[in-house]
């Protein structure tokens, strides 16, 4: 982030019994975001984030560093027939814990969803064993804050700004990609300076974007959200500050929110409004976590829907040995898109659509990537191609279903006392036939390019945390309406991934930043009109 905005810290404190602010919960790329368009319309928000602060300067280029670095990690468990459960019980997820959320370890994809992903029930029809609904909004509804998104993060590609330069990694993608026929293939819609812009850097194209982007090129709410909305005097961020619950008026409205600040003393904070965007974990488990005599299965959760419908996306990697130098690792980690499967098409074996991103990981990630738990000639053989080595992820819509949730469980407890989140993982069929059909074109098209081999890593823990309390048109089918208000709080709102009808086959970010433009007009007319 630019050195200047560090200065931007809060600027104003509210008191604690302060009944007329908006608390957010959560600074990533939905309370990030939100808290900002509140604060530009002048009102009074206080920002409450889990973890601290960071700079630029304590960004490293070290993957493993900066997972240790930002990572949450506080104790989850992971459940299930998927072999991701199987091989990472203690279910890793690449969720971070400090200002700016999971936007200070994100590659910059920004991809807008298909017309069709919006009607996935409509589309898909009745997909035995799934979960599937309509979104209760349309692409057109959502067109006007993709643009005013991509606007704000200089989105690659849209309103002027160029794509990325192509990297090794993708040359090597683009001719094995339009060998097989596929053209719609480019460097990326990416949050990430190509120019300056914005008191933003231009990138370096130093690779390592994900480890918190040394030249501050990378929009993050970090960077961008967070320092905006503490400059209109309007935002207050409490870091360190761990959300333990929601507590609510006997109107069944919420009023306050119970936290943890960073030396442990539990403290309150009124609302007017309470806006959750923890993650699509964090946010079910306050959810879930703040039940009452009023609300005996949790806030918001009369449907029972709370945890329910969770989707990560249907992701895998493909590493190919091109027998010469390609130094995957230069240029931006995933710049670089095959589009051509992003299409509602049954004729496959599956419903949904996919795409392939070119991933650049660096070698000790790679190394632990690429087959956990593997040892051998084979699995060394693979290490010591490293610079020959190029490599895609496999990105995709995973299906809602009945056993994929988040749960609490009923007698562990982390460092706070909150009970340990349990994630139900469970591939659909269709998630195998879709991660199938991707491994094998991806062979095709690197076979294509020239690679004298092809490996097929197996599932791997690299998510995108999506569903737990989805949009809905009828409250029976959900916990949120059409702009994040859950349907039987109206003071109460969900701000993150978590209200995702289905997953798209986008990368979320984008989505998420775009319908928390579209909530923070809708909260904000309501409270002009004392509606809240």
């Amino acid at each position: 982030m630019p050195a200047a905005r560090d200065d931007y810290f809060s600027s104003v404190t509210y008191e604690q019994d302060d009944e007329t602010v908006v608390v957010v919960i959560g600074s990533g790329a939905g309370g990030g975001t939100l808290a900002n368009a509140l604060a530009r319309r002048g009102i009074d928000v206080v920002v409450l984030e889990a973890g601290r602060r960071f700079t630029e300067a304590e960004f490293i280029n070290d993957e493993y560093g900066a997972a240790d670095m930002f990572a949450w990690t506080d104790r989850r468990l992971a459940v299930g027939t998927s072999a991701v459960a199987r091989m990472f019980p203690n279910a890793p997820t690449s969720l971070c814990k400090g200002v700016g959320g999971s936007t200070l370890h994100w590659a910059g994809a920004t991809q807008r969803g298909e017309a069709f992903e919006f009607a996935a029930r409509t589309t898909y029809g009745g997909v035995a064993g799934t979960t599937l609904a309509d979104w209760p909004l349309a692409l057109e509804d959502l067109l006007p804050y993709y643009e005013r998104a991509e606007e704000r993060m200089g989105v690659t590609g849209r309103n002027g700004v160029p794509m990325p330069p192509e990297s090794n990694n993708y040359k090597v993608l683009a001719l094995g990609a339009r060998r097989i026929g596929y053209r719609d293939v480019d460097t990326c819609n990416m949050a990430v300076n190509t120019v300056p812009r914005g008191g933003r850097n231009a990138c370096d194209q130093i690779g390592f974007c994900m480890q918190g982007c040394k030249s501050g090129a990378r929009w993050s709410a970090a960077n961008v959200e967070i320092p905006e909305a503490e400059a209109t005097g309007r935002c207050e961020v409490r870091s360190g500050c761990m959300c333990l619950r929601l507590e609510h008026s006997a109107a069944g409205r919420v009023s306050e929110v119970v936290y943890a600040d960073s030396s442990g003393t539990l403290q309150r904070q009124k609302a007017r409004a309470i806006c959750v965007a923890g993650n699509a974990i964090e946010t079910a488990r306050v959810l879930l976590g703040s039940g009452s005599n009023l609300f005996p299965d949790g806030l918001a959760n009369g449907s029972g829907q709370v945890g329910r419908n969770y989707t990560h996306h249907v992701i895998a990697l493909v590493c190919a040995d091109l027998g010469r130098p390609v130094h995957m690792y230069r240029g931006m980690t995933v710049a670089g898109i095959v589009r051509d499967e992003t299409r509602f098409d049954p004729s496959r074996g599956f419903a949904g659509g996919l795409h392939f991103n070119v991933c650049a990981l660096g070698l000790p990630l790679y190394a632990g990537f690429l087959d956990p738990g593997a040892w051998g000639g084979s699995y060394a053989s693979w290490i010591e191609a490293y610079e020959r080595i190029a490599a895609l992820c496999i990105v995709g819509e995973d299906m809602p279903t009945p056993q994929k949730r988040i749960t609490l469980h009923p007698t562990e407890c982390d460092g706070y006392g909150l009970p340990v989140c349990v994630l139900h993982l469970d591939d659909h069929e269709n998630d195998n036939a879709m991660r199938a059909f991707g491994y094998t074109q991806s062979r095709a098209l690197y076979e294509a390019a020239g690679a004298e081999r092809v490996f097929e890593s197996p599932p791997l823990p690299l998510t995108h945390n999506l569903g737990t309390c989805r949009m809905s048109a009828s409250p029976r089918d959900g916990v949120v309406n059409a702009f994040g208000q859950a349907h039987e709080i109206p003071n109460l709102f969900v701000s993150d991934g978590s209200q995702f009808t289905t997953a798209l086959s986008a990368a979320p970010t984008l989505t998420i930043v775009a319908l928390a433009l579209r909530q923070a007009d809708y909260l904000a007319a309501k409270m002009s009109g004392n509606e809240i």
